[in-house]
């Protein structure tokens, strides 16, 4: 007789589920890592799928790759791993970004920014000849839910999220901070906020968002700013063409 954790229709424990997501996103991240070659400059994006990504290119021991983080933390990260860092101002045009996604609906449309470093991975992106996403097989959806993330100017920051009107400021990231500590913020000093109303048309709303004051930028991603979507699910990478011309 079966045990009871093989009976049919039992839902995977969340540690199983956990591990296949972690195989995916590492699937994901070495197709894109097998996309670099030697000479390239390359942005790195931020979250827990581009974890996979360091490693991976620190594996493949090229020759003459400048990268651009675009957090500390990944810049840290890189380094650790043996990968030269640079700025952005120092590379000018890159051959190639990679960044993951929170979303992906199926007109190839993204929300980004759960690590509050949307601002400069919106600006790697566009400074890239190739801008590929990686993700595991959950972040694609049926149509873009909320939050889309924020970032804020200081100044007058409360009548920027009454303009909004479904936007509030994200909690420290310290649960132990204490109540009147300032929101989180980016990587650049902005206050990192979340919108929560409803998305609907992601093109309406990115245009409303990029047209009040007080808004530095916002975590979506138009299908155009992209060149490749690499899924990675139960059979293997999905490869979905984006926008980006001249890709």
């Amino acid at each position: 007789m079966a045990s009871p954790s093989a009976s049919a229709g039992q839902r995977p424990s969340p540690l199983s589920e956990d591990v296949v997501v972690a195989h995916q996103k590492r699937a994901a991240a070495m197709a894109a890592a097998e996309m670099v070659t030697d000479g390239m400059k390359v942005g790195l994006g931020t979250g827990s799928t581009v974890a996979y990504l360091l490693p991976a290119l620190g594996e493949r021991k090229l020759r003459d790759v400048s990268c651009v983080a675009t957090s500390p933390a990944t810049e840290r990260a890189a380094r650790e791993l043996g990968l030269e860092v640079r700025r952005l101002d120092e590379l000018g045009e890159l051959d190639l970004a990679v960044d993951g996604a929170d979303q992906i609906d199926p007109m190839g449309w993204l929300i980004k920014g759960g690590g509050g470093a949307h601002t400069r991975e919106k600006i790697v992106a566009a400074a890239a000849r190739r801008f590929v996403v990686i993700a595991s097989a959950e972040k694609a959806v049926d149509e873009l839910a909320p939050p889309v993330p924020l970032e804020l100017v200081h100044f007058g920051v409360q009548s920027t999220l009454r303009a909004l009107a479904h936007a509030r400021l994200r909690a420290p990231s310290d649960p132990e901070a204490p109540a009147s500590a300032p929101s989180q913020q980016s990587p650049d000093g902005g206050l990192i906020a979340d919108y929560f109303g409803p998305v609907g048309d992601p093109r309406e709303l990115s245009a409303r968002l990029s047209g009040t004051p007080g808004v530095v930028e916002h975590g979506l991603f138009a299908p155009e700013m992209v060149s490749l979507i690499l899924i990675a699910g139960e059979e293997g990478v999905e490869r979905r063409a984006g926008g980006k011309p001249g890709d």
